[in-house]
């Protein structure tokens, strides 16, 4: 008798098996990912583990999909909370930084900081909104760290803003939710994990290298996270919520993978 598993290993011959496997690893690129998905990274050992059959275009995409968030999976399991990114010196600064965006620097959006407010709404407590001055007077500090970008350039930038956690304690966030939404001024929109918005280098921040943020950077306030992929750092935000409903993002509904971590 046949194992009816056996059937998840027939690839029709008109699926290309070595395009599909390096979908497959890029999917699954870090070192660390790598490791643990050494024995699976065939179609046969994936196809068990994501419980697809490869047999038409149509279920190559959930399969890829399925890999990715089982790479989603390991990531949130192997993130420490405690374990910090690097630190660099001013004298390692990028100059200049690089503009990075879905569209050309001459379509950044000009945000009217006079009439900002940030909506905060979800599993909070505190929903009001919150003005600049008030952002710019909450405890502030800095860090020089790297921007790593999905397309394969990284740079040192200098951030500075106020602790994503000690704000989310402030306007009492439930932080036993599992997704942080965010909604910016250019039409973006991205969401992280809970404990990577505890973790203790996750910023708000307000300025680039001493000076207000610029447009270009993301005015007038910029997500920044160095355990995590340049575009799971949203710019020119102006909503963020608190939610247990997976709310997806620009890229990751795109096909780019959700947890984003380095």
């Amino acid at each position: 008798m046949t194992d009816p598993k056996s059937k998840l290993l027939v690839i029709p011959k008109s699926l290309d098996r070595d395009m599909i496997l390096k979908d497959a690893e890029r999917l699954l690129e870090a070192p660390a990912r790598r490791l643990f998905a050494k024995r699976a990274l065939t179609l046969g050992g994936l196809s068990l583990l994501t419980g697809c059959q490869l047999t038409n275009e149509k279920s190559v995409n959930q399969f890829l999909t399925a890999v990715s968030r089982l790479n989603d999976g390991v990531q949130g399991w192997m993130f420490d909370p405690k374990q910090l990114a690097p630190t660099y010196p001013e004298s390692m600064l990028t100059k200049p930084f690089p503009f990075n965006a879905f569209y050309d620097i001459d379509s950044t959006p000009e945000v009217n900081g006079e009439s900002y407010k940030l909506e905060v709404s979800g599993l909070v407590q505190d929903k009001h909104a919150w003005t600049l001055p008030e952002l710019y007077a909450l405890p502030q500090t800095s860090q020089i760290t790297r921007h790593i970008c999905i397309e394969g350039w990284s740079a040192i930038g200098h951030w500075s803003g106020t602790s994503f956690a000690g704000f989310l304690k402030r306007i009492g966030a439930d932080t036993s939710a599992k997704y942080i939404g965010f909604k910016c001024a250019d039409d973006y929109f991205e969401s992280i994990d809970m404990a990577s918005a505890l973790h203790p280098q996750s910023l708000l921040t307000f300025t680039y290298d001493g000076q207000i943020l610029p447009p270009k950077y993301g005015y007038p306030m910029k997500l920044r996270m160095p355990t995590k992929l340049g575009y799971k750092n949203p710019k020119h935000i102006v909503a963020m919520f608190v939610t247990n409903t997976y709310p997806g993002g620009y890229w990751v509904d795109q096909g780019y993978n959700w947890f984003g971590g380095v």
